[in-house]
């Protein structure tokens, strides 16, 4: 019989913008119990957005995380009250890069880092891209001022995750799932799935 992994006590430490850490105390198979830090996060979406070329569009952008810039895919926080995780994907895509898709798909979703943090990001699939003005009220800043758009093979894409050029995880996961799709082989869920 599997261990239940009760929470034995939980006490909130940090409340933040985006995030908040709390430590919970858990208890352990054989006895005794465990104490866990956990940060609590809205949860994410990322778009692999391809063009009618089987290019991907990716965006270069600044982590101070990790003090330098990485490559992405357009992606947001799912931090809008009630907004469906499809609805945050067309928004942080007419957002970012100003495209909107005709297609959807659900490729996958993924936990990012489950072993302190419950971030879980949906991954899609747009096609059928067209250009779109940005949506009212949004204002470019921050970060975003300083993003580069490019459109790259998805071939080459690739590639560049395994030269270690594209370091992202949801891009690194999004762009060899959509490459997997191009050649034939998994079916993807439909865009509403998850």
């Amino acid at each position: 019989m599997p261990h239940e992994f009760r929470v034995l006590a939980s006490e909130p430490v940090y409340e933040g913008r985006v995030i908040a850490l709390r430590r919970d105390t858990v208890a352990m198979p054989g006895g005794g119990d465990s104490v866990r830090e956990v940060v609590s996060h809205p949860g994410a979406v990322a778009v692999v957005a391809l063009d009618d070329e089987d290019r991907v569009v990716l965006l270069r952008q600044y982590r101070h995380p990790v003090g330098r810039h990485l490559w992405e895919l357009p992606a947001g926080l799912r931090d809008a009250d009630g907004e469906p995780p499809l609805e945050t994907a067309k928004r942080e895509l007419a957002e970012e890069v100003m495209l909107r898709a005709d297609r959807w798909s659900l490729l996958t979703e993924v936990y990012n880092s489950p072993g302190f943090c419950d971030e879980l990001v949906l991954v899609y699939l747009a096609e059928g891209l067209a250009e779109v003005a940005r949506p009212d009220g949004f204002v470019v800043e921050h970060e975003e001022r300083d993003m580069t758009v490019e459109r790259v093979p998805l071939a080459d894409a690739v590639q560049r995750v395994f030269d270690g050029d594209i370091r992202n995880s949801s891009a690194v996961t999004g762009i060899l799932a959509a490459a997997q799709v191009r050649s034939g082989s998994p079916r993807v869920r439909p865009a509403d799935a998850s």
